[in-house]
Order: structure tokens, then C-alpha cells, then sequence
């Protein structure tokens, strides 16, 4: 259910993504940024990147949830560009999602990006590991 969630918000369809979240749900972005919606993360990370895509590289479900609150995490990288059209990949996320009667509640979200931002050198460091990786 997350991963169908994180596909169809990647397209970038928040609106498509509006049957698996609750009517009301949280969402802190990175730098504990307060969002309500999908739409909220497509506008910000609209600003942030030309665009963006994740390689989901594994989903966890915690042990121990119950039909009323599983904890999900999703692990991967992002890609894509950046406004000045730098393309980029290998920028680690984390997303932790809270799961409740099978709609998502809650969704927190961490990433390299801010780091990358700052310090535009980490993310060629990063690019020539994973090049040399393949």
C-alpha cells in the first residue's frame, strides 16, 4: 500500500493518491516541515527540484502493528534534477508512515537533499561512488 502510494505520488498524481491517505493526515518534510496533503509535498518539491523520482530499494513493516497503527518504512534514493537542471541520483530518504484501518495517517520524510543543497560538492562525491559501484 505504501509503495502503490509513493508510485502514483511520483507520477506526480497527489490527487490519485487521495483513496490511500486519511481524511486527515500529517506530514513532516524535511526540516520539519508541516504538511496536511500530497499536494503540499508536490508544491515544495516543486520548488526544490525540475523533478524528482525515488528508487525504492526496500519497504519494512515494523513487528508488532495492529489493523489500527503499523508502523512502514520505505528506504531508497532519489534522482532526478535540479532547478538549474544538474541531474543528480544516490541522495539517500528515509519515509516513516503510520498506517491506520489501511489508510495512511501519518508520513515523515528525510532526505540528503538540504545537505546537498548546502554543499553542492557532496552530491558529485556521491555520484562518482555510485558510478564507480556500477
Amino acid at each position: 500500500m505504501v509503495n502503490e502510494y509513493l508510485r502514483i505520488v511520483m507520477i506526480p498524481d497527489p490527487e490519485g493518491a487521495q483513496h490511500l491517505i486519511a481524511p486527515v493526515m500529517r506530514i513532516r518534510f524535511t526540516g520539519g516541515r508541516a504538511m496536511n496533503k500530497p499536494s503540499d509535498c508536490t508544491v515544495f518539491n516543486a520548488g526544490r527540484y525540475a523533478w524528482v523520482k525515488k528508487r525504492i530499494a526496500r519497504t519494512d513493516v515494523v513487528a508488532g502493528g495492529t489493523p489500527s497503527e503499523t508502523i512502514v518504512y520505505s528506504l531508497g534514493t532519489l534522482y532526478g534534477e535540479w532547478p538549474d537542471g544538474t541531474p543528480f541520483e544516490g541522495n539517500r530518504y528515509v519515509d516513516r508512515y503510520v498506517v491506520s484501518n489501511g489508510l495512511i495517517t501519518h508520513m515523515d520524510v528525510w532526505n540528503d537533499s538540504a545537505e546537498w543543497i548546502l554543499t553542492p560538492g557532496l552530491a558529485a562525491e556521491a555520484n562518482a561512488a555510485n558510478a564507480a559501484k556500477a
